[in-house]
């Protein structure tokens, strides 16, 4: 039976990610070593990997040395906190050489952020909470005078920065609105943007065409304030956009500064500092519907890691590749 360590902290609980059945499941296909809600000394660590062929988790000091004296039985690294491990705590040039899997559940959070995302673009097309909090006052506008800044998403031309796992998963939840979708991914050749009912664009071109724009990539080395002023100066009036993924792909000054000249609204579920301290400006601005970073991580995407870890742990342990967990590529690890 092949040996795993299950060590989920400082990211996450055990009973926060895995029902009592995926433990079971975990307990019945490896042996499990540790598997306790708290860190495991760095010395147990070092010495619990000379025996697994398995790690699921990913301590505060890193995983330290994969190479075959550190780590001789390792064939897969699983990470439960939502996207893959940085260079610093992985030696991904060690483990691409020994075919080590490095896994991220990233996965298990897109339908979740998607449904948000799709949430906070109907919130700001039909001004529910501009409208919930003028109710409140008693100086809501009955009839057509309420109806003024109303947009819908039914047939809107809908832009999307970055196609991967949240943008495929808010592709099905738009279909019933018809909307013509575009998308800019230069990660991606246009063949596949169009496979999948995509019309591929540049990204001047998405922000001066699209009624709602959801930015959706992660963050690389590359795309850091991807959506200059001089970008966001481009979106088209009265538009929307829904910043679902990281702030990171945002002058986050310049979005405040064009949304309170009321160019166009804004979604935010992300930001530059989190928490979000109490005097900042974000707080204060027009046109904006906010949220705390809430859009992932509830229960049901949470259960779901403990699921695809135990579903890959299966795999593995029958001899086959994991298929639930996203895989690191060297290409794209470079960037992050």
């Amino acid at each position: 039976m092949l040996k795993a360590i299950l060590h989920t902290r400082p990211v996450r609980q055990l009973n926060t990610i895995f029902t009592q059945e995926d433990l079971e499941r975990l307990g019945n296909t490896v042996e499990v070593i540790w598997g306790k809600d708290e860190q495991m000394p760095e010395d147990a660590w070092s010495e619990a990997k000379k025996e697994a062929s398995i790690l699921i988790g990913i301590p505060s000091y890193g995983v330290g040395d994969v190479d075959e004296n550190a780590a001789p039985h390792l064939k897969t690294i699983m990470e439960v906190g939502g996207a893959h491990p940085r260079k610093g705590q992985v030696d991904y040039q060690t483990c691409f050489r020994r075919s080590i899997r490095v896994l991220s559940c990233a996965p298990a959070f897109a339908k979740m952020v998607a449904e948000m995302a799709l949430g906070h673009a109907l919130a700001a097309l039909r001004n529910i909470v501009d409208a919930d909090r003028r109710m409140r006052r008693g100086e809501e506008k009955w009839g057509w005078r309420g109806q003024a800044d109303i947009c819908t998403l039914y047939n809107a031309t809908v832009g999307i920065i970055g196609y991967g796992n949240l943008a495929r998963e808010l592709r099905l939840l738009l279909a019933p609105f018809k909307c013509k979708l575009h998308a800019y991914d230069p990660w991606l050749p246009d063949t596949h943007l169009e496979q999948h009912g995509i019309h591929p664009m540049g990204l001047e071109e998405l922000l001066q065409t699209c009624d709602v724009t959801f930015v959706l990539a992660i963050p690389t080395l590359e795309n850091r304030e991807l959506l200059t002023y001089e970008k966001l100066a481009q979106i088209k009036q009265g538009a929307v956009l829904v910043l679902a993924s990281r702030s990171h792909l945002v002058d986050f000054d310049a979005l405040l500064k064009l949304t309170n000249a009321g160019r166009f609204r804004a979604t935010i579920d992300v930001y530059p500092e989190e928490p979000t301290p109490l005097d900042h400006p974000v707080r204060e601005t027009e046109n904006t519907i906010l949220t705390c970073h809430m859009a992932g991580a509830i229960d049901h995407a949470l259960f779901e890691i403990g699921k695809m870890v135990a579903d890959d742990v299966e795999a593995i342990a029958a001899g086959l590749p994991p298929i639930r967990m996203q895989v690191a590529q060297p290409e794209f690890v470079a960037r992050r």
